[in-house]
């Protein structure tokens, strides 16, 4: 089992990486702002030298984070390239490819947030209840304290009907609100469970990771990038699986189970690991310089 080292500043390490692949939610925001010391560290980490890809696995584009940044006054000079789940999902549903090349013209949408993966997609329609519908969509939930049980009906007639789930991102949990709230991938899990059809774009897939990497020098190896995520199953597991060093923030995502020590507790860490079968490196309570 790898050891997991628990850090303060990501200054005590950076000098061993020439790249930083950063999350969004939870890394850079709390759900509702800036998380203004994690921004800070970019800045140093930029001034260092280093390249800094944002990898997210939200539904949103990547012209929505941009313009969330340009709000926030984060300097998009910072990064080398954003990628977004749901700008991945866009363009396989343009191009109608893999999984997606199958799904029928009309898509219901669950939850709340807006259909911005299928804008100028003039190749599909909402329609306003699933029995119209070819496929199920979902971009986030309707409010930061829903439950499974609130839309379990939907889910249970979609799959009786046959219709694919699709979502952007495969975290079971994200922010709403500034709150740790249920997130799509939830729900595409228990679609499975219902036999019904699920189409997920996001971490862990290494492919979305390899957009990552493309982003950056070729020359660059990969024990010189690193990885800095708040969910264990995604952020961390996808650079397990693609042999990239990794830094859990605890106060994320897991931030109920891990606490909010300004020192992250790796016992409790190490517990998250084994349950995921996912091992950062490194565990810092936020990022910070």
């Amino acid at each position: 089992m790898k050891m997991i080292r628990p850090i303060v500043n990501i200054s005590k390490i950076i000098a061993d990486y020439d790249a930083v692949i950063t999350g969004f939610n939870g890394v850079l925001t709390d759900g509702g702002g800036i998380k203004s010391e994690a921004v800070g560290a970019l800045l140093e980490i930029k001034k260092q030298g280093k390249h800094i890809v944002l990898c997210s696995n939200s539904g949103s584009r990547v012209s929505e984070i941009c313009d969330f940044l340009i709000a926030n006054k984060v300097p998009l000079k910072l990064f080398d390239a954003i990628i977004t789940a749901g700008e991945i999902l866009h363009y396989r549903l343009k191009s109608r490819s893999g999984v997606c090349a199958s799904l029928g013209r009309n898509y219901v949408r669950l939850g709340g947030g807006d259909d911005s993966v299928f804008s100028m997609l003039m190749d599909y329609q909402r329609v306003p209840d699933i029995a119209r519908a070819d496929f199920v969509y979902m971009k986030n939930v309707s409010a930061a304290d829903d439950i499974m049980d609130k839309y379990l009906p939907d889910l249970e007639h979609a799959a009786s009907l046959g219709l694919p789930f699709v979502c952007a991102g495969n975290d079971t949990s994200s922010y709403k609100d500034g709150k740790i709230c249920l997130a799509p991938g939830a729900l595409a899990e228990q679609y499975g469970v219902l036999g019904g059809t699920v189409v997920t774009v996001g971490k862990p897939d290494p492919v979305i990771m390899a957009y990552c990497l493309e982003a950056l020098p070729r020359e660059l190896s990969k024990e010189k990038i690193l990885i800095i995520g708040d969910n264990i199953a995604t952020d961390i597991k996808g650079a397990n699986l693609v042999g990239l060093d990794s830094v859990l923030v605890s106060k994320g995502v897991h931030v109920n189970f891990l606490g909010e020590g300004y020192i992250s507790d790796v016992a409790k860490t190490r517990e998250l690991a084994m349950g995921q079968d996912a091992y950062p490196d490194f565990v810092i309570s936020n990022l910070r310089w």
